[in-house]
């Protein structure tokens, strides 16, 4: 197991971050079938077709590792905004010692790659902007606003309970004990986080596994499955025709999404309405029965009720 011992000072540097570069080796591992969630399936399909003519091997026998894949080809982002360009560019700015001692200790074979680690940082950083670019990039806006959905939980999470909270149902395989934060692993390890503290990425290739970032330079970081993956590929922006001509198409829009809680900000950025035209339809199904409330704090939730629920299935 890995174990992660947090200080005084660490404990309260808790932040997020959202990283394009690690979606994309999560992607290829799941066309290799290293990693998967069934609900991928419609990627899959549609990845898989585009593969076999992406010039991109030396990045594919890398991501066929079983266990350690090197940490220079995902730098940990620096927070939620953080883009694939700005992530190529600091691989691409990797000393090569530090290439070559990454590179070591990937359990595949590598022997297409270049000799020279500059080289081969420069072919990998190359072929991972052609993954990027072709299997990730186009439902990208997609895949972050989960991404930055499980950060707002989380966040709320952290105000309301500090990282005990956060941290509670991550992930199987990860648990809180007084001060240390174990992480159930084949790889051994004690490390004491210092005043950087520790970065979560929420992933939403991730699934079903849990990755650590300790090695040295790199910033401390936990990545981990993002909730709600599961609807990842469905389209709850798409109501039923028949749903939408009773309610109108906002109106079912909103309840077609209400499959989880959420407030009238995330509901407005998860389908692209105002706030207040959202806050006006929410408030008009809540007064028809369809829509409860709860309270986190002083935030507002809206979620369906039986009635709602019975409407949707019907």
């Amino acid at each position: 197991m890995i174990e992660l011992v947090l200080t005084a000072e660490s404990a309260n540097r808790v932040r997020f971050g959202i990283s394009p570069l690690d979606e994309t080796m999560g992607a290829m591992q799941t066309l290799l079938g290293r990693r998967g969630h069934p609900s991928h399936l419609p990627w899959l399909r549609e990845a898989a077709a585009k593969l076999p003519d992406l010039p991109i091997d030396g990045f594919a026998k890398v991501m066929s590792a079983r266990h350690y894949i090197t940490d220079f080809l995902s730098p940990p982002p620096s927070g939620p905004e953080t883009t694939a360009s700005a992530q190529l560019a600091e691989i691409r700015r990797t000393p090569p010692d530090q290439v070559a001692r990454e590179l070591s200790k990937v359990d595949a074979e590598l022997s297409g790659l270049p000799a020279d680690p500059a080289e081969a940082r420069n072919l990998l950083a190359a072929q991972m902007e052609i993954a990027w670019t072709e299997l990730v990039e186009p439902h990208w806006p997609r895949m972050r606003r989960f991404l930055v959905a499980d950060i707002e939980e989380r966040s709320r999470r952290l105000a309301a309970g500090g990282i005990a909270l956060v941290l509670e149902d991550i992930h199987p395989r990860v648990r809180l004990v007084d001060d240390v934060l174990v992480i159930e692993m084949k790889e051994r390890g004690r490390f004491r986080l210092d005043r950087r503290g520790l970065l979560l990425i929420p992933g939403v290739f991730a699934w079903p596994s849990v990755g650590v970032i300790t090695m040295k330079p790199w910033q401390p970081s936990l990545l981990y499955p993002a909730r709600g993956v599961a609807e990842l590929w469905s389209d709850p922006e798409r109501p039923a025709d028949a749903l939408a001509g009773v309610l109108g198409r906002t109106k079912a829009s909103l309840l077609t999404t209400l499959n989880e809680p959420a407030s009238t900000t995330e509901l407005a950025r998860r389908l692209g309405f105002s706030a207040p035209t959202v806050s006006r339809h929410l408030t008009a199904m809540r007064a028809a029965g369809l829509l409860d409330t709860r309270r986190r704090g002083r935030e507002v939730r809206y979620l369906r009720t039986e009635l709602g629920d019975a409407l949707l299935r019907a």
